[in-house]
């Protein structure tokens, strides 16, 4: 391989990409240690703002530690609710926003804002890109595990403080998402969230010049 793919290979990755959906309804069949660890090795293969690799990975498997994330996602998601009224309201109440009861693999992801690596090559003007470097790497998994017949879904309605607390994580250490993994009850190219109502695509991508 020198750079160049086939069409064939092209039309398979857009189909990777049409297929990657955000999960919330799991099987709670276990997931092979291998096939994970094969998976994430795609953080390896991810970009990062000066090679800095500031993704941090907590795996949640203690009974104790995924019931305090549970709690917190049920106490932030019952805040949330009240933000809406009318039929805004009764969708959102009908919609089912995390895994976390049912997936058999999850992992808080955070940044390492306090990373040396890197010496700050491209951070120190924009530190964010850290973030947004651990966001890709995040990406590069959820292609891996789709690829590999599995789900993803990322959790954000949680309180990050209580989380890090929760979790006991060091000090510096930025939260950016809560993913549970494992094979999905079924598959669609829609995104749930259009086909609950709640939402949809964009006709066309919006782009502008200047």
């Amino acid at each position: 391989m020198t750079g160049q793919f086939s069409p064939a290979f092209r039309e398979e990755l857009a189909a990777l990409m049409r297929w990657r959906r955000d999960v919330r309804r799991f099987r709670t069949d276990p997931v092979p240690e291998d096939l994970l660890a094969r998976s994430l090795q795609a953080f390896a293969l991810a970009p990062s703002v000066g090679l800095c690799e500031p993704w941090r990975i907590l795996r949640v498997d203690s009974p104790a530690a995924r019931a305090a994330c549970l709690a917190n996602f049920r106490d932030c998601n019952a805040q949330a609710l009240n933000g809406f009224d009318g039929d805004r309201a009764a969708i959102y109440s009908r919609l089912k926003l995390t895994g976390m009861a049912e997936a058999p693999v999850q992992l808080a992801i955070f940044c390492d804002d306090a990373t040396p690596k890197g010496s700050g090559l491209g951070a120190a003007t924009m530190p964010e890109t850290r973030a947004y470097s651990v966001v890709g790497a995040i990406i590069h998994l959820w292609l891996a595990l789709r690829a590999e017949g599995l789900g993803l879904g990322w959790v954000s309605i949680l309180d990050r403080q209580r989380l890090a607390r929760d979790l006991d994580v060091p000090p510096g250490w930025r939260f950016i998402g809560y993913l549970c993994i494992g094979w999905p009850e079924k598959e669609d190219t829609v995104p749930e969230l259009e086909r609950a109502g709640w939402e949809t695509r964009a006709p066309a991508l919006h782009l502008e010049s200047r």
